[in-house]
């Protein structure tokens, strides 16, 4: 990086400093963040196609948004029901249009997903997409299978990342589409990582487990914010076959369909006197969308499927679904919530 270039990164990190807010230990540059999974890794290595970026990010200042959320990184490389492969070319998209219909289906009222956490691992990314983002502000999603694996998480990105630097860990403790049962290692996880972490840490919950007690939970072993919520655990069949339309089978719902039981998940949180800030995701598109999840509890708001996806066809309308987000973005940079 150039004298030049390290000059206005400072600048950029300045000036979001003053006029920034903080969750506890978290800084965000405003309340509206990005919701992890949708744009990748913040950047992408394919010159054609953006792998695992929403083609409407192209046509949005990512720098502007309070914090950008990774797509979760595991230790080692995952394929998952999808690929780790990012380097796409023209002539290869009806193969990777076959892949994403085996991971992704629009479904009525939202997207049913099953990627299974499919990236390249958190050696490659460290390496070869954090260092082209520091512009922005990140939030990295880790995920893992065992306390023993979040705290590796950690210790690498502890040594990669000075502390204050990104804004947050985001510790992926829900996920559906990787088959496996996170109520057996949550409190491990939590007890063991969180300490050993330089960086605030996000627990995301899931709305299919107890997530007012998972909140307890990340209160005692000092989480610093909670995402709520995860996608809601879901099947699709082919009418004609009775076949699942994911190769996982189960997926994971989310967009406008989810928007009712986010807002019932942030209301019951705050019922229960969980003080901890919440970072409200799920169906979001509009500023009431955003009012909304707000007057629920709720202390920022993150964008997802129902933002950045769209119909094949629909991509072509990239400009003006970037041109909505940027105005949403704008409002959002001037408002502050009512008090709680």
């Amino acid at each position: 990086m150039s004298v030049a270039q390290e000059r206005n990164l400072h600048l950029v990190r300045d000036e979001s400093a003053e006029r920034g807010v903080r969750l506890g230990d978290v800084r965000l540059r405003n309340r509206l963040v990005t919701s992890s999974s949708l744009l990748g890794y913040g950047v992408s290595n394919a010159k054609v196609m953006a792998y695992g970026m929403s083609p409407i990010s192209n046509f949005v200042p990512l720098e502007r948004f309070g914090a950008i959320t990774t797509r979760t990184v595991t230790v080692e490389p995952r394929e998952g029901h999808f690929t780790t492969k990012d380097d796409w070319q023209l002539r290869e998209l009806p193969g990777l249009l076959k892949r994403y219909g085996q991971a992704l289906r629009q479904v009525d009222g939202g997207w049913l997903n099953a990627f299974g956490w499919c990236n390249v691992g958190i050696d490659a990314y460290l390496r070869d997409y954090y260092p082209r983002t520091r512009e922005q502000n990140t939030i990295m999603s880790i995920g893992g299978f065992s306390a023993e694996e979040f705290v590796t998480l950690v210790d690498k990105v502890n040594a990669a990342v000075p502390a204050g630097e990104i804004a947050a860990l985001e510790f992926n403790v829900s996920c559906h589409n990787v088959n496996f049962d996170f109520n057996q290692i949550i409190e491990g996880v939590l007890a063991e990582a969180v300490p050993r972490s330089n960086h605030p840490v996000i627990l995301k919950l899931s709305p299919d487990y107890d997530y007012v007690a998972h909140a307890r939970l990340a209160a005692k072993h000092g989480v610093s914010a909670l995402t709520a919520i995860n996608t809601v655990k879901g099947l699709r069949l082919d009418p004609e076959t009775g076949t699942p339309l994911l190769k996982n089978g189960f997926g994971g719902l989310s967009g406008r369909a989810i928007k009712p039981i986010g807002l019932r998940v942030v209301k019951e949180l705050r019922d229960a006197d969980v003080t901890l800030p919440i970072i409200a995701t799920g169906g979001i598109r509009t500023f009431d969308d955003c009012r909304e999840y707000y007057w629920a509890g709720a202390d920022a708001v993150s964008l997802g499927s129902a933002s950045w996806f769209a119909s094949y066809p629909g991509y072509a309308l990239s400009p003006l679904h970037g041109v909505r987000i940027r105005n949403l973005l704008r409002r959002i940079e001037n408002y502050e919530p009512p008090a709680r």
